[in-house]
């Protein structure tokens, strides 16, 4: 089997870390892998090793928006995660946040901007979140708030953003396992839940699972299965909440879904899973035996 990682993307060094995790379980479960770093020789690469099964370790970009996945597709390769039409809607923040509202799930404002939009005044009531509507793991968001002039986007932003009201509270998130839900996680952090926090060694805290009432774990617990289905998820997902403590259950809020959630060893899914008693090795096991190419 091959283990795609690395990529193109702006999460590259992220999927370089969940693939090596990956295939290293992988191999403690007794699996022949190659890793492959998904470049633009990947429809070459896979010819030549011609594997069995992919499991996509790609995040970002390419890798998780349905571009990789109609490639396998095309090759008749079956793949771990979700398909073409389900990762492709995922990555779009403000689609994704179109299927959420249209399956009565609960969301903030938002709307898609331009650049030139954003540079010229508040599109929103402050404070309000600035970021790309189709990157992961907190690549390029801004919070602009009360007395900002707003956010300093450079010319490397992307001409489009999405922009949504600012939710102040806790982090939460929720992985999905084959329709699911494993546990809540309650995300501690000194500030934003920005892409340092994520991946650095003690940028974050971790609880789980989350101390909060009983009503509220349930609804993340529902909400992210009913996310999970409306989006047409396959496999594993995580959908990431805010939640103001001040408001109770109308302070809950989904933010997005992940359909290919960071595997490396500061991310949340392993960390569920081990929590509800399901090993890394067994998790990766799991996601390859439910690989397909029939979407």
């Amino acid at each position: 089997m091959a283990v795609l990682k690395g990529g193109l993307s702006a999460e590259r060094e992220v999927s370089l870390s969940s693939g090596r995790e990956c295939a290293a379980a992988l191999r403690g479960e007794q699996f022949e892998v190659v890793e492959i770093d998904a470049g633009a020789d990947i429809c070459a690469r896979l010819e030549e090793h011609a594997p069995d099964v992919v499991f996509n370790a790609l995040h970002g970009r390419w890798g998780e928006d349905g571009c990789i996945q109609g490639l396998l597709e095309w090759m008749r390769l079956p793949y771990t995660h979700s398909g073409v039409l389900t990762s492709s809607l995922a990555m779009d923040k403000e689609r994704t946040k179109d299927t959420y509202r249209a399956a009565g799930l609960p969301v903030v404002e938002s709307r898609l901007a331009t650049r030139d939009e954003i540079m010229a005044g508040h599109v929103l009531p402050v404070p309000y979140v600035v970021k790309p509507y189709n990157e992961g793991s907190s690549v390029g968001v801004y919070i602009v708030r009360d007395g900002s002039n707003g956010p300093a986007l450079g010319a490397a932003s992307p001409a489009v953003m999405m922009v949504e009201a600012f939710v102040p509270g806790r982090e939460l998130t929720v992985t999905v396992l084959n329709g699911s839900a494993l546990g809540v996680t309650d995300i501690v952090t000194e500030g934003w839940y920005d892409y340092e926090a994520k991946y650095v060694p003690g940028g974050s805290r971790h609880v789980v699972p989350a101390e909060i009432p009983r009503e509220i774990e349930e609804a993340c617990r529902h909400f992210a299965e009913a996310a999970h289905l409306a989006l047409g998820c396959r496999g594993i997902s995580r959908t990431d909440f805010r939640w103001n403590e001040a408001l109770g259950l109308e302070g809950l809020v989904l933010l997005e879904t992940n359909t290919q959630p960071g595997m490396t060893p500061t991310s949340l899914t392993p960390e569920q899973a081990a929590h509800a008693g399901i090993p890394f090795g067994a998790l990766c096991r799991w996601l390859v035996e439910d690989a397909s190419c029939d979407r």
